[in-house]
Parts: C-alpha cells; sequence; structure tokens
C-alpha cells in the first residue's frame, strides 16, 4: 500500500468480528428440536451453506431483510415453521449465540491510539446494533454503516461512500478490513479506498490471517 494519510477504518462484521457460537447448525439443531424437526448440526450446517449460496446470488437486499432470513430458514428446516423461525431469528439477535474473534478487541483499541475514526460497514439487518452493544463491541465504534438503513448492500458502493459520510473522510484517507474478496475487497476498492481481505482459514495469500497483523499491512511504504 502506497503512503497515505489515513483516518478512517472500517470493519466488516460477521466473519471479521464475530462468528455464530458454537455454529450455525448447532444452533439450527437445536432451536428446531424444540419445533420437532430432528436433524443434526452437521446436516443443518450443510443445508444452510448451501442455501445460503443459492439465496445470495439474487439482486437487491439480502441480509438486511427479515423476509430473506424466513425463506432461507424455511429452506434450510425443508419446510414452513413459522414459530421456529421467530425462535431462531430472535435466537441470533443474542450475544449468546456469537463469538468475538479474540484478535477483535485489541485492534479496536489500537486503532483508536491511532487516531482514527472507527466504524463498522455491515451487510446485515435490524438486529446489529443491539447485538454489537450486548457484545461490549458497540463502544469501540464511532460510526456503524448497516445495509439494511441505507438500503443497500457490498459490494455496491453506495454503502461505502455512506460510511465515509459518516466519518467525514474522502476514500483516500480510508480503509476497509473485511472478510469477503467480492463484498469487502472489491466493493471498497471500486470507490477508491484501501481494503485488507481478512482470511482467517489462510485459503490464499493476499489477505492477513489476524487482525493483529493489520497494522503491518498498513504501514506506510516509499
Amino acid at each position: 500500500m502506497s503512503r497515505k494519510r489515513r483516518r478512517a477504518i472500517f470493519f466488516d462484521a460477521g466473519g471479521t468480528l464475530l462468528r455464530p457460537y458454537p455454529s450455525v447448525g448447532a444452533v439450527y439443531a437445536s432451536v428446531a428440536w424444540r419445533h420437532g424437526i430432528h436433524r443434526t448440526a452437521d446436516e443443518m450446517e450443510g443445508a444452510f451453506r448451501q442455501t445460503w449460496a443459492a439465496l445470495k446470488r439474487r439482486p437487491g437486499l439480502t441480509v438486511s431483510r427479515k423476509e430473506w432470513w424466513r425463506e432461507l430458514v424455511f429452506r434450510v428446516l425443508g419446510q414452513e415453521n413459522e414459530a421456529c423461525f421467530e425462535e431462531l431469528f430472535e435466537a441470533f439477535a443474542r450475544p449468546d449465540v456469537w463469538q468475538v474473534f479474540p484478535d477483535v478487541e485489541g485492534t479496536l483499541r489500537e486503532a483508536r491510539v491511532r487516531g482514527l475514526h472507527v466504524g463498522v460497514l455491515s451487510n446485515w439487518d435490524n438486529r446489529l446494533r443491539k447485538l454489537l452493544d450486548g457484545l461490549g463491541l458497540a463502544q469501540h465504534f464511532d460510526s456503524m454503516t448497516i445495509s439494511c438503513e441505507v438500503g443497500v448492500e457490498k459490494p455496491n458502493g453506495e454503502i461505502f461512500l455512506a460510511a465515509l459520510r459518516a466519518a467525514g473522510v474522502t476514500a483516500s484517507e480510508a480503509v476497509h478490513v473485511g472478510d469477503s474478496y467480492e463484498d469487502d475487497l472489491r466493493g471498497a476498492e471500486a470507490v477508491g479506498m484501501d481494503a485488507v481481505l481478512l482470511d482467517r482459514q489462510g485459503r490464499g495469500a493476499d489477505g492477513i490471517r489476524d487482525l493483529r497483523d493489520l497494522w503491518v499491512r498498513l504501514e506506510p511504504t516509499d
């Protein structure tokens, strides 16, 4: 990355700051069991991943809308069970089914020490603000730019521009960190922001595996 004066840093939420705990499949299986649907956590996990991939290919708002989640849950369950959906939707609004990655809070504190505006920039629905507060993360952020409130989702450039406006900075003064090559890396770069790909599984050579490596990546070069 070139030598720049950075004034703001934005973070994706899911997969970057937090993950479902112990897993999406485990939560689905536990809740579904109470509604007479008996499938294993692994079966639920596989069905969720397959359905997610299929529904995310649709244009327009996806994870920002409760209706989208309802369709996803019904497909994963293999039936339309409104009571089970509502319990699942409420479950994933609670902090106890999420886990903050161990490298997150130190990184957010370091960003503040460096004098940066620290923001969340996430494709999420209206549960995110309360969830981040419950996880003790909200206190670290100066702004939250959430797709359900902006009306577009990453990689659409409008959501990145909304985050820049919230921070009062230009694209060249900001960097975005996230775990999706298309949504986070390509989306941010398309509007002129620097971006860092978080690749926690080490699947490629372009990203970092741990947020604590972020500052080395962002060190200005001649």
